[in-house]
């Protein structure tokens, strides 16, 4: 072990000289944190059947209640939640609210990422 604290490099690292232009193009922090959050939302195995589900066709919350095999109440706190990240957008046809996913932006996403498991 003390062998790994005493060793050193040879030819010292002295960086590529680009930290000022990277820590000025660096993302900004409530870019950064909107950006995780949407990254959160794919954290739940839930809210991920949902916009999967989404990604063929809008539904109402009865649909999505048979689909997933869970409560309305449960299904509209995750809807809530996802409509809050604008993730889902909703269209009301009288009584009935209907659900989609918000704009292409989030079915690439959500593509690219189901892409990249199941090619792994």
């Amino acid at each position: 072990m003390d062998k790994f604290l005493n060793e050193q490099c040879d030819d010292p690292c002295t960086g590529t000289g680009m930290i000022a232009e990277l820590k000025r193009d660096l993302i900004p922090e409530p870019t950064a944190s909107a950006l995780a959050d949407i990254f959160k939302v794919l954290g739940d195995p839930t809210r991920v059947k949902i916009i999967y589900t989404l990604l063929e066709k809008e539904l109402c919350v009865h649909d999505l209640t048979q689909v997933l095999d869970m409560g309305q109440s449960a299904v509209s706190h995750q809807l809530r939640y996802l409509r809050n990240l604008r993730i889902v957008k909703r269209r009301k046809a009288g009584k009935t609210v209907f659900y989609s996913l918000d704009d292409e932006h989030i079915e690439q996403i959500f593509v690219q990422m189901l892409q990249h498991v199941m090619h792994g």
